[in-house]
């Protein structure tokens, strides 16, 4: 059996609508290697961002949007022996179980990746957004080796908040120590009649202040309080598959409601970011309750859901806070 040809498909979903698609393919059959641009997201064109956001997510999509091109790479046959040897002494999915993928969902994360093997008699497909490959930074660098630029994006992985690099626990985000964190934004936005995103609600504790649908100076208190709502609702957890049971088993009524985005930076500019299509994370409601209660404003927007929906997400984020 020969490998004929590789495709590798990376998403990066930024602030808002700031995406970016791309699929680069290794074509060993033609002996060349280039960027499918018909993948490229949303063009060259950003949403314009509120001064108050963090926009350490910018320069990574400026850079990954410059560095697709429709340049197409040469190779010689000794470089394809070499990184068919390589790539085949790596076993990069041996016992490798791949996780929910499609073009559209629900839920979506600021990273996944989508992998396409064809061969002289067989087509395997492994896809993955937290259970990356354990020898995926290896095939980055077997990859930047043969082409001299980091077709992984694995220098921008180190700025997001995946497991590929970083521990994400129920308290928080570690590389070696927990990551401080530097901001968090929340945005809430109709779908139909559309509207363009806008932020809700953004924590800063750099300057310690709240800006949005509440305007206040933070206290030491509110911190606390904040660090122990996304503590205690699991947030952190939200980028992963199991916290995403209730829109894995029912579409929400209206599909053409509300979209959300949250995003936590830490310091050193690490983002963690998810944003979904009118459908939530488990616990979504239950921490929505109690920033109400504390609040006394819907801020999370729970009222946009709808009570069946409600009673599933009751059900499902009780199974969750009670483990």
């Amino acid at each position: 059996m020969m490998i004929k040809k590789i495709e590798v498909t990376q998403r990066f979903n930024f602030k808002r609508l700031n995406c970016h698609y791309e699929c680069f393919t290794l074509d060993f059959v033609n002996k060349n290697a280039y960027y499918k641009i018909s993948e490229r997201g949303n063009g060259d064109k950003f949403l314009n961002e509120n001064p108050l956001c963090d926009d350490s997510w910018r320069d990574i999509l400026v850079d990954l949007r410059r560095k697709m091109t429709s340049e197409i790479y040469h190779l010689i046959d000794r470089q394809i022996d070499d990184f068919l040897g390589d790539f085949h002494n790596l076993k990069l999915f041996d016992g490798f179980k791949s996780e929910d993928f499609s073009y559209f969902e629900k839920i979506e994360l600021i990273y996944s990746c989508n992998v396409i093997i064809y061969s002289t008699d067989s087509y395997e497909e492994y896809s993955f957004k937290n259970n990356f490959p354990d020898n995926w930074v290896k095939f980055g660098e077997i990859l930047n080796d043969l082409f001299d630029f980091d077709v992984l994006h694995l220098n921008y992985q180190k700025q997001l908040a995946t497991p590929l690099y970083f521990d994400i626990k129920g308290d928080g985000v570690y590389l070696e120590d927990k990551l401080p964190i530097k901001a968090i934004e929340f945005g809430h936005y109709k779908t139909y009649p559309y509207e363009l995103p806008n932020p809700r609600l953004i924590v800063n504790f750099r300057n310690n202040s709240i800006e949005g649908y509440i305007e206040k100076e933070m206290d030491s208190a509110d911190k606390e309080l904040i660090y122990s709502l996304l503590e205690k609702y699991h947030v952190y957890s939200w980028i992963f598959d199991e916290y995403h049971i209730k829109s894995n088993t029912r579409n929400p009524d209206d599909l053409e409601g509300y979209d959300w985005y949250l995003e936590i930076v830490f310091e050193d500019n690490i983002i963690w970011h998810i944003f979904g299509y009118n459908d939530y994370p488990d616990t979504y409601v239950h921490l929505a309750r109690e920033v109400r209660d504390i609040s006394g404003m819907d801020l999370l927007e729970i009222d946009t859901i709808s009570d069946k929906d409600l009673e599933l997400f009751e059900k499902f984020g009780k199974m969750k806070l009670t483990d």
